[in-house]
């Protein structure tokens, strides 16, 4: 009896589709709808958590692809580190504007707590990759699991499975380290202290 093993361009296959799948844009577009439901306790939450999505993942995905048909960069990933502080400051102002919004239509605390959290760690990654390169779909896959653990159950941490299929794939397809991927996911791990704040 004979036994097939994965090529390494199975591998590659497989890992260019988790990292696709699970990039940041899809991760909080559902994590913030089931964090706004949480906050609020009933459908009007999925409404906070929507303006959350955009403003934290859809706003700056948008932005990255405007760049990327400018020619700026190659891809969604911007491999170069170098390149990547004018991100940051998209997503600090688009968190940032969503916030206020939040604040000015007395959306519940919760979804604010998750809005500070993600703009705290957006903060983490930029003062992080003035000097080395972090993993961000790492840091957000770790933190979407992490406040839903806070906002709905500790149940959610099984979804630490998904973040660790998140960096597998970023260290496969050679955009991160390992060391990389560990530093994103730890530093999205901490965005539930912003629960303590509210």
């Amino acid at each position: 009896m004979s036994t097939t093993t994965g090529t390494p361009g199975d591998t590659r296959r497989a890992a260019r589709t988790v990292t696709d799948v699970f990039q940041p844009r899809n991760v909080l577009l559902v994590g913030m709808l089931a964090v706004g439901h949480a906050a609020a306790g009933h459908w009007s939450g999925l409404l906070w958590g929507l303006l959350g999505a955009l403003c934290a993942g859809l706003v700056p995905a948008s932005y990255i692809e405007w760049e990327r048909r400018r020619g700026t960069w190659g891809d969604r990933h911007v491999v170069d580190r170098t390149k990547r502080a004018p991100i940051f400051f998209v997503i600090l102002g688009s968190i940032g504007t969503g916030s206020l919004v939040m604040v000015v239509g007395h959306a519940p605390a919760g979804i604010l707590a998750a809005m500070l959290a993600l703009w705290v760690m957006t903060v983490g990654l930029l003062a992080v990759n003035t000097v080395w390169k972090i993993s961000v779909d790492a840091a957000v896959a770790s933190a979407v699991v992490a406040l839903l653990a806070a906002a709905h159950s500790p149940w959610w941490l099984l979804g630490y499975a998904m973040t660790a299929a998140v960096c597998w794939s970023r260290v496969a397809l050679g955009y991160h380290t390992v060391a990389q991927t560990v530093a994103g996911a730890s530093l999205g791990a901490a965005t539930p202290v912003a629960f303590l704040l509210v």
